[in-house]
């Protein structure tokens, strides 16, 4: 098993090298990202290399690579660095927690994070690059296209199809049969249940606040009394 360079070193590349360190058999020995945006020789203890430079010090034939950026552009920053790194030469891995309770039979392509507790049921396929945080529900027989990003609580339902670069959102909702193009957003709350077009975006209205504050609102509903 290879050494393990990191393509980031912002929160996402934070929280993926917190279980690829804790909760994984991998050594991450370096991050590497684009030169105007290097934080410094280090990140985290180890060393911060310009991706200019990367196959000098890191090569690829020692040297696996996992792309822990976020969902910048509809994931389309991620997916150009992934294309970039297997250019050069680097086996991009997957990240499956162990206690993720992937179904044996799962598929899923490279640059892969699926976090602990999230719910993906058998007769799932995962393109590449694809995201899944804890919670997160994937029902059987659905398909979810490269480069989408699953953020805790979206539900997807059972045999659903997505394009690529998709987002969903905490509590996204997408009912059952559903097929989505591609760059859809799916915001949180939102319930898809039609099948929607290339880059078509659902956002469910923000509840309004309540007419009283927060303490005249636990006096009226006696909350104190629970």
């Amino acid at each position: 098993m290879k050494p393990l360079i990191l393509f980031g070193s912002g929160k996402i590349a934070e929280v993926a090298l917190y279980f690829f360190t804790h909760h994984s058999d991998r050594e991450v020995v370096a991050c590497t990202v684009d030169r105007a945006y290097a934080p410094g020789p280090e990140w985290q203890g180890l060393p911060a290399v310009p991706f200019d430079e990367i196959t000098r010090r890191f090569p690829p034939h020692t040297h696996d690579m996992f792309v822990a950026l976020g969902y910048q552009d509809m994931n389309a920053l991620r997916a150009d660095r992934c294309a970039q790194a297997r250019e050069l030469g680097y086996t991009l891995v997957s990240y499956v927690h162990p206690d993720s309770g992937l179904p044996v039979d799962c598929v899923h392509g490279d640059n892969c994070f699926i976090m602990n507790q999230a719910l993906i049921h058998p007769r799932v396929v995962l393109g590449n690059n694809v995201f899944v945080w804890s919670g997160a529900m994937v029902g059987h027989h659905s398909s979810i296209g490269d480069n989408c990003w699953l953020t805790s609580c979206a539900n997807i339902s059972g045999v659903v199809q997505t394009g690529r670069n998709c987002f969903f959102a905490v509590n996204a909702t997408v009912g059952h049969g559903i097929t989505l193009g591609n760059e859809c957003f799916i915001g949180a709350n939102a319930l898809v249940t039609k099948n929607a077009r290339d880059g078509e975006v659902f956002i469910a209205e923000s509840t309004k606040p309540f007419r009283l504050d927060s303490r005249q609102f636990l006096r009226m509903s006696r909350f104190a009394d629970l």
